[in-house]
């Protein structure tokens, strides 16, 4: 479907999956809408959520991918995808623990820009409460404004793709750098290690983001994904990061 209103990131942040001052500028903004409400009587009636576990993305930039640090995609797009191994949550009284979700992405050009495409991917494990928990949690819902990246992702989106219950294989070892993914009939993903050009070495690398709204440290890797379907991907050793997450209604928990 079509989401209209939707407004892009501005565009100082610069397509940035982690962008500090946007973040700031928005939760000043949160805070003054939720002013406004409460002095006008309005309450914003949220789901409660929280989970926590582990996440491999991949997307068709550079090692150490560009967005990080408030600069340009590497070749002026994005496409991506992003999967999560819950290890523990919940969505007001329905448990979360053990579920895996995912999303596919793709932006014509930097994330801020907009006119951005969204497909869900949920455990076909799920009963239909944690299906609907899930699908509202990745597509931002449920969550304060510019405080995670689901919900900021959200904003950029033109177009919402019917949700996909499917069976997910998914092993992720953020310590090694290791994931292996697949999807049966519309994707098979994986990272590994970046090596040294010369001596093939494991080469280990990581980002620290202390204001993040995915993670405040990832572990970077190299990644190769493949997808068909609505949102189709050849990602060919490209950047990739695997990080533990803490997330919840209001955001990361640090």
């Amino acid at each position: 479907m079509t989401v209209p209103g939707n407004s892009a990131i501005p565009q100082e942040s610069a397509g940035s999956w982690c962008d500090a001052t946007w973040l700031a500028s928005e939760r000043r903004r949160t805070i003054d809408t939720t002013d406004q409400q409460s002095k006008a009587g309005l309450t914003m009636a949220f789901t409660e959520w929280t989970m926590q576990g582990v996440e491999f993305i991949n997307c068709n930039c550079a090692w150490g991918c560009p967005c990080q640090f408030n600069s340009l995609p590497t070749h002026g797009d994005c496409r991506a995808l992003g999967f999560v191994q819950i290890e523990a949550g919940r969505y007001g009284e329905v448990p979360l623990d053990g579920l895996r979700w995912g999303v596919l992405l793709s932006w014509p050009k930097a994330i801020h820009m907009g006119n951005g495409t969204f497909q869900g991917i949920v455990d076909e494990r799920a009963d239909a409460r944690q299906r609907a928990a899930l699908e509202a949690i990745s597509q931002g819902r449920d969550t304060d404004p510019g405080t995670l990246i689901w919900q900021v992702f959200a904003t950029t989106m033109t177009k919402v793709l019917p949700t996909l219950f499917k069976p997910i294989e998914l092993a992720i070892d953020v310590e090694n750098r290791t994931a292996t993914l697949r999807v049966p009939g519309l994707l098979e993903g994986a990272a590994e290690p970046i090596r040294n050009p010369v001596t093939g070495a494991a080469h280990r690398a990581r980002i620290n983001l202390p204001a993040g709204f995915e993670y405040t440290q990832a572990e970077m890797a190299s990644g190769r994904s493949r997808a068909t379907g609505a949102i189709p991907l050849d990602l060919p050793a490209t950047h990739a990061h695997l990080t533990r997450f803490h997330w919840s209604t209001h955001g990361v928990v640090r």
